[in-house]
């Protein structure tokens, strides 16, 4: 089991930052350094799931109506979301500092 990050030292970590641990990242916030995040406009969503299908990192959900949006905790602003939407329900927007 993957520690805490806050108990983590260098020491914990193996030579080249090998994953060695399948579904460690979930225990960190990986989306702190994006530079553009994806709106999601329901107006538009067809609910084909085609975003979560293309989405790297897995952070792309279905909430309870059934439409997708990113969990921002995880998503790094790649865009590909946003690239992959065939009725353009996704942009993408500059983070604001």
């Amino acid at each position: 089991m993957t520690k805490p990050e806050s108990e983590i030292t260098w020491k914990d970590l193996e030579i080249g930052s090998i994953v060695i641990e399948p579904g460690n990242a979930n225990q960190y916030r990986t989306g702190d350094w994006r530079s553009q995040r994806p709106i999601f406009n329901s107006n538009k969503c067809i609910k084909c799931g085609i975003c979560q299908l293309f989405c790297p990192e897995g952070c792309v959900e279905q909430n309870a109506e059934g439409y997708f949006e990113a969990n921002l905790f995880y998503c790094k602003g790649c865009g590909i979301c946003a690239r992959e939407c065939w009725t353009q329900a996704i942009t993408m927007v500059d983070e604001e500092e």
